[in-house]
């Protein structure tokens, strides 16, 4: 069986220099939705914009927005995941600043609980609303969007762990009930089970929190 020719060496860098350019330009065009849809958020203080606004303000074509989204809900979804991997990255760094495990755990605490309030600047309108109606509709899409959150909390879960500041458990599972009592909370905000509108604090929260993770 006769072996196929090897192409040269110049067509196959043509080819993948011609590929990589395509890449850039798709990678620009998708920024450019995303970033229009951000302004569009800040905005209005709502993520209660129309497909053609992003579009418009983009100045690109609807059909270059179907190109590379199915529609708002992708969009919205891909603006939800930028944000919290954004946010867990901030999280890990200012929580690094810190020698004491359990001030960083703590200070990545109440950093998600500020984060996660309701308001009207876009990360609280993605942690918000739009991340309530994805968890009712799309739960498998909320699990991965949060992987990289979940993955700093296992961290500092661990390292507090390791430390001997907590007992040693199950960080990840640990990390995962944590998060969801913060974000649980935060959207709760001035809510009470009593029926008076006292908000939770970040403090209260993060005592919540250390009691389940240490057990005591």
């Amino acid at each position: 069986m006769t072996a196929a020719p090897e192409q040269p060496a110049w067509r196959r860098r043509a080819v993948e220099r011609s590929t990589r350019a395509a890449k850039l330009r798709a990678e620009e065009r998708v920024q450019k939705f995303l970033d229009s849809a951000y302004e569009l958020i800040a905005e209005k203080g709502t993520t209660d914009f129309t497909v053609q606004e992003v579009v418009n303000r983009s100045k690109q074509s609807l059909r270059s927005f179907y190109q590379y989204f199915d529609g708002k809900h992708e969009l919205l979804l891909a603006l939800f995941e930028d944000t919290l991997a954004k946010s867990a990255d901030e999280i890990r760094e200012a929580a690094a600043s810190k020698s004491d495990p359990l001030r960083a755990l703590r200070l990545a605490v109440e950093m998600l609980h500020e984060r996660a309030r309701p308001g009207p600047d876009v990360p609280r309108q993605l942690f918000g609303r739009f991340a309530l109606q994805l968890l009712v509709k799309h739960p498998s899409q909320v699990a991965t969007a949060h992987r990289p959150l979940l993955t700093v909390f296992a961290e500092l879960i661990e390292r507090a762990a390791d430390a001997g500041v907590i007992a040693a458990g199950r960080p990840r599972r640990q990390a995962a009930l944590v998060l969801q009592t913060v974000m649980f909370a935060a959207q709760a905000h001035g809510s009470a089970a009593d029926g008076r509108a006292e908000p939770v604090t970040s403090e209260e929260v993060w005592r919540f929190c250390l009691g389940g993770i240490s057990g005591t």
